[in-house]
């Protein structure tokens, strides 16, 4: 006769458990023993559709403070993650902790032998808890359940909600992007002498390229919502180049002379980055990069322009203050403040600032706030003989607005071209440097597909898929060289926290919204428009950017153990560095207050000309010494060597977890979300490193 007690469990089956046949494939996440509550990780889900029942929470584990994870930590196999532990009390330990775990499951069900229901109440399950929404990405309490949905986003990657709001939601991420699509060309066009109609060619056709290079991505590339355009990571480079000493001593039209050589520069490092994609390459790369590293480097790239944020706003400080007091109070303080169920403040926190601090200035100046009587700006400095007026056109220059000038010069409709500013010039020493800031931006798209992935996929992308999406970054690049945007085209690492405040992860957003941006190009008004936004504004919206472009390298670490000794050591030698050796070499061999022709905001771009490596070989010294006051390449190189190189575990290193090819071929879910369009993958079932 069979027990009532409730204390006595099902004696376990065999050692390892087979499968059952509706069992749920464990998460990318618990494969690896990944604890989410401990590292802020978030779950990744399957197709969508199926939904399992969480199991009951166990005690909790006594925690490493020090490491941050608990020291004995049962992984998807079943064995605890303890070496110093003997191997028969980890299988003793496993064996009771899944038995208890199963017989809790089942009690409801279970009988005893002579077909009485067992005396025992049936377990209560955790109830789901209430989360606040955050502006944040989402983040799971626990991981001791699998999560096939993801509740936290209105629309995932393969929703079709419609096509008004499709073009809504396109709009509005292209709009929330606004100051990451124009910023750059509002920097360098000027910096390389271009007039007001150059840079409203060089927007309108950073629009256009934008737009078009998106739609390859999302169609033959990742395949995820992700926009791409004039990364922050390649205008370091590009100052540097504009900024070579051949360049100083140019008369005439500056402008045409030093695009050329920055395309030449950008097709030869695109197709690099080409090469290491198709190739398969990146594959073998890619088992070096972690969050451990990702999140330095990308940190590097918004820290490294401080020299150039607010020296240049307080130009006119009266403009630039208040163009960031009002990013910052509507991005933070008004940031849960809801209109037609968006947060309107949140999302277009740029363009709103943008349009108040625009027209602000616009109106003072149109009242004749900055004019002084017998002054000129068009005069010269030099041919200004009085003292007043010298000391007021400095603040005639920054401060006063007008947009006629650039609306009166841009025509009403102009479609970009290949090569429309002449044959690219090719420089060896130029394409070196941008090859090695080409590896920099692949690390910088690696972050942000996993990121994305995790917020509207099903599965993180394969090697394969990934490789396949740096392989078209690259063409894409290629592309931007040929129209002449100045830089390369890369995935925005600003549009992965879009696509969390917004909740909209749908491709066919990403789509439509690519399409209007081309349409919005061919309009040479809209690129005049934009062409004339003050300098200082300018400014003042790039330390926002640049701010919140450090703040999302960091929130990398979210996927490692950010508590563990090692990763703190390794993360704050690689920031410190990163702005201690580039300062060693932006500031060797210069003769304090020098007269000099270039600005004192790129002062640390004129390297190449007065840096501490001193060779028989010229070329030589142009690269080390630029390579070397780059802050995100010694970022890199120091966290790369030492994360790789210091003992860790996965989860401490926080590991990428990519999806299995095999696996991603048998789900369909993972095959819809990855797969080529147009029967295209049929062409690469050969390639195995460029596909599912």
């Amino acid at each position: 006769m069979a027990s009532t007690d409730s204390t006595r469990r099902p004696k376990p089956g065999p050692w390892p458990p087979a499968a059952e046949p509706t069992a749920m494939p464990a998460s990318w996440a618990r494969r690896t023993g990944f604890r989410a509550r401990l590292s802020g990780e978030t779950n990744a889900s399957d197709s969508g559709q199926i939904v399992a029942v969480p199991k009951p929470k166990e005690e909790e584990q006594r925690v490493d403070l020090e490491s941050g994870r608990a020291r004995q930590t049962p992984a998807a196999n079943g064995e605890l993650e303890n070496e110093k532990m003997p191997v028969s009390t980890d299988r003793d330990q496993t064996v009771k902790k899944r038995r208890e775990t199963e017989g809790t499951a089942r009690s409801a069900a279970a009988t005893g032998t002579n077909g009485q229901a067992r005396s025992d109440p049936p377990p209560q399950l955790p109830k789901p808890r209430r989360t606040e929404e955050v502006d944040v990405l989402p983040q799971s309490v626990d991981d001791v359940g699998f999560v096939a949905r993801h509740s936290h986003m209105k629309y995932e990657l393969r929703n079709t909600p419609g096509l008004v709001p499709i073009g809504l939601y396109g709009l509005q991420q292209y709009i929330s992007m606004l100051g990451s699509l124009i910023l750059i060309p509002l920097v360098i066009v000027p910096a390389m002498g271009g007039s007001h109609e150059d840079t409203s060619i060089v927007v309108s056709t950073v629009l256009f390229v934008s737009g078009m290079t998106t739609l390859l991505h999302t169609f033959f590339g990742s395949r995820l919502p992700l926009i791409q355009g004039p990364s922050f990571v390649y205008l370091a480079p590009a100052l540097a180049i504009i900024n070579s000493p051949q360049f100083q001593g140019l008369n005439g039209n500056n402008f045409r002379h030093i695009m050329k050589e920055l395309q030449g520069a950008i097709i030869i490092s695109s197709a690099f980055q080409a090469v290491l994609g198709y190739s398969g390459l990146m594959s073998l790369f890619m088992r070096l990069i972690n969050p451990v590293v990702v999140a330095p480097t990308i940190a590097a790239v918004g820290l490294s322009f401080y020299s150039y944020g607010f020296p240049q706003l307080g130009t006119c400080i009266e403009i630039g203050a208040v163009q960031i007091l009002l990013v910052i109070i509507f991005s933070l303080y008004l940031r849960k403040i809801s209109v037609l169920g968006h947060r309107i403040f949140l999302i277009y926190a740029v363009p709103l600032g943008l349009a108040i601090t625009w027209a602000a200035a616009f109106l003072l100046s149109e009242a004749g706030a900055y004019n002084y009587k017998g002054c000129d700006i068009n005069v010269p400095s030099s041919n200004i003989i009085s003292e007043d007026c010298r000391k007021h056109v400095l603040r005639m220059k920054h401060c006063r607005v007008y947009t006629s000038n650039a609306l009166k010069s841009s025509p009403w409709f102009r479609f970009p071209y290949p090569l429309q500013w002449g044959t690219p010039v090719f420089d060896w020493k130029m394409a070196f440097v941008m090859c090695v800031v080409s590896i920099i931006a692949s690390v910088d798209s690696v972050g942000s597909y996993h990121a994305s992935s995790l917020l509207v996929a099903s599965r993180p992308p394969t090697p394969g898929v990934l490789s396949r999406g740096i392989g078209l970054e690259g063409l894409s690049s290629v592309l931007a060289g040929l129209w002449g945007t100045g830089t390369g085209s890369t995935t925005l690492t600003e549009n992965v926290h879009t696509i969390a405040v917004t909740k909209m992860g749908s491709r066919r957003s990403v789509e439509l919204g690519a399409c209007i941006l081309i349409l919005l190009s061919l309009v040479g008004k809209v690129g005049g428009f934009i062409a004339s936004i003050p300098d200082v504004i300018v400014a003042a919206l790039l330390c926002f950017m640049w701010a919140m472009l450090a703040a999302l390298g960091l929130s990398n670490l979210r996927y490692s153990e950010a508590g563990s000794s090692r990763n703190i050591i390794i993360v704050g030698l690689s920031l410190f560095f990163s702005l201690s050796i580039p300062a060693y070499f932006q500031q060797y061999g210069v003769v304090p207050n020098a007269n000099s022709s270039v600005p004192s905001y790129f002062q640390p771009y004129i390297v190449a000309s007065h840096g501490p490596i001193h060779s028989k070989y010229g070329g030589l010294n142009y690269v080390l010494n630029t390579l070397l006051s780059f802050h995100m390449v010694i970022a890199f190189l120091i966290a790369i060597i030492l994360d790789n190189t210091v003992p860790g575990s996965r989860q401490e290193r926080g590991v990428y977890v990519w999806s299995e090819p095999e696996n991603a071929r048998r789900e369909p879910a993972v095959a819809k979300d990855y797969g080529l369009p147009f029967r295209v993958g049929r062409v690469f079932r050969w390639v195995k490193w460029v596909g599912l």
